[in-house]
């Protein structure tokens, strides 16, 4: 009787493997996981890609653990990275201590893993872009004009504790041109640069990474129209009668503001 139970259970199994081979159903693929990036050293997140979903709805976890720990846990939040990502907030962020992950993908015809990944936190940190890029022409008194920019770190990132250093890099191009300049700033948020084209609309960015990690992003492009022909570009030394100047600045739309001469003193038109 009770093999007969068993044999019965076997045929049953085998009959439903073979209807799930025949649907095209099978067991998950695969996954990887291919990023992880931490902004400011005190988060990160994780990302996987699906290997195939065996024709069947399947669930993914991440399981981890610290170099020289034996106990697994599961990821702390599935939500905040977006689809299938793994975020590790202040809590469950620690410098200098190995991650070791993995994940596991699952569906109704079994399951299949990832291989493990090594993360120190230290190494993934990618700071989001630098903020506020403000361009301007200057004209200093009987010297050539140049191109002042400023900007601001990033906001997730506290400076101040000085753990934390960014080096910002700068580029730069007139807006048809093919090719960019690229100056590197060091630790200042504040730069120059001279041997403008006249009558070039440049495009400026301007980008950072810390002591340890990657260069983030660029940050979005910041457009500036260089004068031609124009005293800001010739210098006062041809117009020996002008007293005082005024930077032109740019426009809330990027564009530069026009500019009133007269005999004393050259103002910008608000």
């Amino acid at each position: 009787m009770k093999e007969n139970v068993i044999s019965a259970t076997v045929v049953t199994l085998l009959l439903f493997l073979n209807t799930c081979l025949l649907n095209g159903q099978l067991p998950p693929g695969k996954p990887e996981i291919f990023k992880c990036r931490s902004p400011n050293k005190e988060t990160f997140t994780c990302w996987w890609r699906p290997g195939t979903d065996g024709g069947l709805p399947t669930n993914y976890s991440l399981t981890y653990h610290r170099e020289g720990e034996t106990l697994m846990h599961e990821c702390p939040d599935y939500i905040t990275g977006g689809p299938n990502s793994c975020h590790f907030g202040k809590q469950y962020t620690s410098m200098w201590r190995t991650y070791i992950m993995m994940v596991n993908a699952t569906n109704q015809m079994g399951s299949s893993f990832s291989d493990e990944l090594y993360v120190d936190v230290t190494y993934i940190v990618q700071p989001d872009p630098p903020l506020e890029l403000t361009v301007e022409v200057k004209q200093p008194e009987d010297r050539k004009p140049y191109l002042w920019m400023k900007w601001s770190p990033p906001t997730l990132i506290d400076l101040k504790t000085g753990w934390f250093t960014l080096l910002y890099e700068i580029r730069l191009k007139p807006e048809k041109a093919a090719e960019w300049e690229t100056h590197f700033a060091g630790q200042q948020t504040e730069f120059k640069i001279l041997s403008l084209h006249p009558g070039q609309k440049y495009l400026v960015q301007v980008r950072c990474k810390p002591d340890h990690g990657y260069w983030s992003a660029w940050s979005p492009a910041t457009f500036i129209q260089i004068p031609s022909g124009d005293p800001l570009m010739l210098g006062v030394s041809h117009y020996k009668n002008l007293k005082s100047y005024s930077p032109r600045k740019i426009s809330s739309q990027g564009r530069l503001q026009p500019a009133v001469f007269t005999k004393a003193k050259l103002t910008t038109v608000q």
